[in-house]
């Protein structure tokens, strides 16, 4: 990128999610882009793959792995101490870790009333603790250091009413309003050279939606005809369209840019359908 406002290298990312579908696109994009990265994820055989992956294509110096529960505050502290050990310091969070949990999705004919409340207590503390526990344990660093970004990842089911998921739903408008106040925390108390803010995916394909947007044979269902019906674009979002939005949120290019919650979604979440 060279000496430009959108500048990222030398900078240290911490991806949490960072095997996952969007978080291991934004964390290779950002070694493309000349920072070193740090993934973060539970599966301990994922975590050695990409590490390794990642390492023989940017060089060893520059990926660090931890298979780590973003739940799991204990080990939040030592891969923080580990990294600081390694690299002195972080720059960057990207909260990537979430999404929806196994049974915690409404099927067609069910109602809120035959929702179970153990999963909706799960959904809720993996997608809203899941970014404020890392930003706690990262988010010090920066603070100390008076310097940093956070990004935050939100949804399409924070700025709008989508069946089937109220627990997801709930947790993502809750990571919007800790994203804002975490922006003013940080400016007010520690540094305006500290900022967070959110990005809220529109509709990409994933392990985990791609039962629900695809048949079998590839075709749309029901559900996805509808999501492609309310989306300007009249496509699916690539995985890769989300990291220019990461990178320009955490450049100096976005230097007077916090609290926002950035769409990339195709257009969804300003058309009426109308």
């Amino acid at each position: 990128m060279g000496n430009t406002i959108f500048d990222v290298s030398g900078k240290v990312a911490v991806v949490t999610g960072g095997t996952g579908v969007l978080g291991g696109s934004i964390a290779e994009s950002f070694l493309a882009a000349g920072a070193k990265v740090v993934i973060i994820a539970r599966n301990v055989e994922n975590v050695e793959k990409r590490t390794e992956f990642l390492r023989k294509k940017f060089g060893e110096e520059k990926v660090l792995g931890y298979s780590c529960n973003v739940l799991d505050i204990d080990r939040l502290k030592m891969v923080k101490r580990d990294i600081l050990d390694r690299w002195n310091g972080v720059d960057i969070l990207i909260n990537c870790a979430g999404g929806n949990v196994k049974g915690a999705t409404l099927a067609g004919q069910q109602s809120f009333f035959d929702m179970n409340l153990d999963l909706w207590d799960e959904v809720l503390n993996l997608n809203l603790n899941g970014s404020i526990y890392p930003s706690f344990i990262f988010g010090e660093i920066m603070a100390e250091r008076k310097a940093g970004c956070i990004i935050n990842i939100s949804s399409m089911a924070a700025l709008t009413a989508i069946t089937r998921v109220p627990g997801y739903s709930s947790a993502k408008a809750a990571v919007d309003n800790f994203t804002r106040w975490l922006a003013m925390e940080m400016a007010l108390k520690f540094s305006d050279k500290i900022r967070v803010n959110a990005i809220a995916p529109g509709f990409f394909i994933g392990n985990q939606n791609r039962n629900a947007l695809l048949n079998d044979d590839g075709s749309l269902t029901e559900r996805s005809e509808k999501v492609l019906a309310r989306t300007p674009m009249k496509r699916f979002g690539e995985v890769t369209e989300l990291n220019g939005a990461a990178q320009f949120l955490c450049s100096d290019a976005a230097s007077f840019i916090t609290g926002i919650v950035l769409p990339v979604d195709g257009g969804f979440s300003i058309f009426s359908g109308v």
